[in-house]
């Protein structure tokens, strides 16, 4: 249990019974019931805070929703109830109907606040709440993918249209590193502020840098995938380990090596490549050359032509762990 919320949770229930002792206190007839309505809200008390514990994980977005829905609900029973509908009649069944206009108008603005696309997000300050900007998915980037770098050739080529959302604990720890007296660490660090300079120069690209916080305790990879959830949003990410935790809490991720990965081109035997011929292979006559998506051809019988580009035909490929590898001979050539 939250240490903070506790001594708030024990003030409100004893708070309860003293509201159960005051209202018999205030009644002389009630006198006699002092200890059962103090019991009485003893258990209001408890029964509030374990409705408080169950709601732990509910989200912000519903909360302004049904704060958004009770708001236009009591507005609509308050001009119904004001009206002539209601001057003339037996008072108690003028207090019944408006108490049930109350709560029917109340449930139905609710429960329309939540079936509704539009987003009612009145908590979150740096949550989109402007009409035209409803619609713009929200993609939680990670620590690791400012530091690999390929996120901003991705923005460039305006293939991700989602507006960016870097946390400022995400900055935080990118500094961190940064500031790091390892080597390898702080040119990381500093790779990952060169991108986040590079994203800021690209054009027409939506960065949003929340500033609000989630609990301190709790590490990066739990922030992140509690904000990418309370958000809404997608988890773009490098970390296989955190995009697993992502999937189990129901927030959908995006894996820049899986979209390296899928990009690879296939390769089908008799195609002709163009492929510049870099350096020499280990067999006798074979040279090696390098396809821009990093897979390695081998040419064969081609050691007269290293250093120049040439139109090769693929004879067979094999998968490897750094793509594939390609093994062709130049166009034209006879097979042995």
């Amino acid at each position: 249990m939250n240490k903070t919320l506790f001594p708030i949770r024990i003030v409100f229930i004893a708070l309860c019974v003293a509201a159960g002792w005051l209202v018999c206190y205030s009644i002389e007839e009630w006198d006699a019931y002092r200890v059962r309505a103090s019991f009485i809200g003893f258990s209001i008390g408890v029964l509030v805070v374990l409705v408080d514990l169950m709601l732990k994980g509910f989200s912000l977005r519903g909360l302004s929703a049904i704060t958004f829905g009770l708001g236009m609900g009591t507005l609509v029973a308050y001009m119904l109830s004001a009206s002539p509908l209601f001057e003339k009649g037996d008072e108690s069944m003028i207090y019944l109907s408006r108490l049930t206009l109350f709560l029917v108008a109340t449930y139905l603005g609710t429960v329309i606040a939540l079936r509704g696309r539009d987003e009612f997000n009145l908590v979150i300050p740096y949550v989109r709440f402007v009409p035209h900007e409803v619609d713009i998915p929200l993609v939680v980037v990670d620590t690791n993918v400012l530091i690999d770098g390929r996120i901003a050739r991705v923005c460039e080529t305006g293939f991700l249209s989602a507006a960016l959302v870097i946390p400022r604990f995400v900055l935080k720890e990118l500094q961190s590193v940064a500031d790091s007296p390892e080597p390898i660490k702080q040119a990381r660090g500093r790779r990952g502020l060169e991108v986040l300079a590079e994203l800021r120069r690209i054009k027409n690209l939506d960065i949003r840098i929340p500033e609000s916080e989630v609990a301190k305790s709790e590490d990066v990879d739990a922030k992140l995938v509690f904000l990418a959830h309370s958000m809404g949003a997608k988890l773009l990410t490098t970390d296989y380990n955190l995009a697993k935790m992502a999937e189990f809490q129901g927030v959908p991720w995006l894996n820049l090596n899986q979209l390296a990965k899928s990009l690879q081109p296939e390769f089908m035997l008799g195609e002709q490549i163009e492929v510049e011929l870099v350096k020499a292979g280990k067999e006798e006559g074979q040279t090696i050359g390098f396809l821009p998506d990093g897979s390695m051809v081998v040419v064969a019988a081609s050691r007269a032509l290293l250093g120049r580009r040439v139109t090769a035909e693929i004879v067979s490929v094999i998968p490897s762990a750094g793509g594939k590898m390609v093994f062709a001979r130049i166009a034209g050539a006879a097979s042995d």
